[in-house]
């Protein structure tokens, strides 16, 4: 079993705990303040067993996020890097593929309506480009692009006001 070592002898300085204090107070990422307080408490001289207690992670963890902070004594260590995430679903329907099959009227091109739902919308594109697509991505594109997807709007029909003077003498009862 290893001597515990101080915060000091660790490497840590005054400076070092205000400034992880106040990257406490700023941070909105859960796994990043995490981070940020199990190396706070272990510069306010708490033990790697105790911080793992209460922070629920893993005693390597504890040991590589400090010395990551130690390093360069920068909070912004701590933070996750960039990656580059899941690839793109139905990547050859482009916004521009997009809008151009979403300006054409369903009507002329097969379809039993005059307006797009994104089920069917989703299904030409499918169809059209050999890529599946999801209505529910779908919506998120739409979205992404400043779209905003409204039921139509159904407007009944009011009767003509001269109707009797164009149907004659029969209709006028």
């Amino acid at each position: 079993m290893r001597k515990a070592q101080s915060p000091a002898e660790l490497g840590f300085t005054g400076h070092d705990r205000r400034r992880l204090a106040k990257a406490l107070d700023q941070v909105r990422e859960a796994k990043v303040y995490q981070r940020i307080q199990a190396v706070l408490l272990i510069a306010q001289g708490s033990s790697v067993d105790g911080v793992a207690h209460i922070t629920g992670s893993q005693r390597r963890s504890i040991d590589h996020w400090v010395q990551r902070y130690l390093s360069h004594h920068c909070v912004a260590d701590l933070s996750d890097a960039p990656r580059s995430g899941r690839p793109r679903a139905a990547g050859q329907i482009t916004p521009i593929r997009l809008l151009r099959e979403l300006a054409r009227d369903p009507l002329n091109l097969g379809y039993n309506t005059t307006v797009w739902t994104t089920a069917l919308l989703a299904r030409h594109l499918s169809q059209r480009y050999a890529s599946a697509i999801t209505p529910r991505t779908l919506r998120r594109r739409m979205k992404e692009l400043g779209l905003r997807w409204k039921r139509p709007r159904y407007v009944y029909a009011t009767k003509d006001p001269h109707r009797a003077q164009k149907k004659g003498p029969l209709c006028a009862g």
